[in-house]
C-alpha cells in the first residue's frame, strides 16, 4: 500500500525560524520557514492574530485554543483522526495548504486551506510542515 506520508520529492521539510508582525500595531503577521539546507521562505500578509497564536503554540501555551482550531480538534477526536503533516503550495497567486490526517482505517486530506491557519495547526500539534520545492526556487510574492 502506498503511504501518502512517505517521502515526497516535491516537498521540502521546513521549520519556523522566525515569526512576528510586519507592522507596529501587530495587525499583519510575518514568518520565515527555513529548510534543513538553510533556504528561507518568507510568508506575510496574514492576520496578526494568527501570528500571535503560532507564537503561543510554539512557546508551549496550548491551553487556550481559538474556536476554529478547537473545532478541528473536536472533529479529530470524535473521528479518531491525527494530523500528520501540513503541505504548503501556491494556488494562483496565494499560498494554500493541505492538511493530512490519519485515522484508524483511512487517511483524510483537507485541501486548499489558508497557509497561515495550517501552519498554526501544525504548531499546535507539533507536526511537520512541508513546502513545495518550487517555491524555494521561484521568487514569488508570498501572500494569502
Amino acid at each position: 500500500m502506498n503511504d501518502i506520508f512517505s517521502s515526497n520529492d516535491e516537498y521540502i521539510p521546513v521549520e519556523i525560524s522566525n515569526i512576528g508582525y510586519a507592522d507596529h500595531l501587530g495587525l499583519e503577521g510575518f514568518l520565515i520557514l527555513k529548510s534543513i539546507e538553510g533556504k528561507e521562505f518568507p510568508i506575510n500578509a496574514f492576520s496578526g492574530e494568527v501570528a500571535k497564536h503560532i507564537l503561543r503554540f510554539r512557546e508551549g501555551d496550548k491551553n487556550t485554543i481559538p474556536t476554529i482550531y478547537n473545532l478541528v480538534e473536536e472533529i479529530a477526536v470524535m473521528q479518531d483522526l491525527l494530523l500528520m503533516e501540513v503541505r504548503i503550495y501556491m494556488s494562483g497567486s496565494v499560498l494554500r495548504a493541505n492538511l493530512y490526517f490519519r485515522g484508524r482505517k483511512d487517511t483524510l486530506i483537507l485541501r486548499n486551506y489558508r497557509a497561515s491557519d495550517a501552519i498554526a495547526l501544525a504548531s499546535y500539534y507539533d507536526v511537520p510542515i512541508k513546502v513545495r520545492k518550487n517555491l524555494f526556487e521561484d521568487e514569488l510574492q508570498t501572500t494569502e
